[in-house]
């Protein structure tokens, strides 16, 4: 099938499915007049790579995801089954967080700091932002 129609029956941007192949996550051929050309099992591959996507894998982790797939083979049910049992600790490690994220912003809500600068959850290294809400320091320059 053409770009387009991959593109088309993907939902996926022909610009996409370009740099997924530029990127080695898909592979088509040219005919004769230089047209790229997929077999219809990337689609499964299209398809495996949204979905690891909205699961929140990078492309780097998709590819090396792919990479362990015999000779570019699409995934199997086998296949997600064996990959999404090891992406699990990474999607607890990102349910933590997204969690830890929540509580501090509804704490935020009623701070009153009205700081950016000062303001823990938008400035977590901020030294001053840790003891309390509002302005702490105050520093007085003298001369000589």
């Amino acid at each position: 099938m053409s770009i387009g129609q991959l593109a088309m029956r993907s939902g996926v941007a022909a610009s996409a499915l370009r740099f997924y192949e530029a990127e080695g996550l898909i592979a088509g051929t040219r005919s004769a007049g230089g047209h790229r050309q997929y077999p219809r099992h990337v689609l499964r591959r299209v398809a495996f790579i949204r979905a690891a996507q909205v699961v929140g894998l990078t492309l780097p982790q998709i590819k090396a995801a792919l990479a362990t797939l015999p000779e570019g083979r699409t995934p199997t049910k086998a296949d997600w089954t064996r990959l999404s049992a090891a992406w699990a600790p990474l999607l607890d490690e990102r349910i933590a967080a997204l969690q830890q994220l929540r509580q501090r912003l509804t704490g935020c809500i009623g701070c009153g700091c009205l700081s950016l600068k000062a303001c823990a959850l938008y400035n977590p290294q901020d030294s001053a932002a840790g003891p309390s809400a509002g302005a702490r320091l105050l520093r007085i320059e003298t001369t000589g």
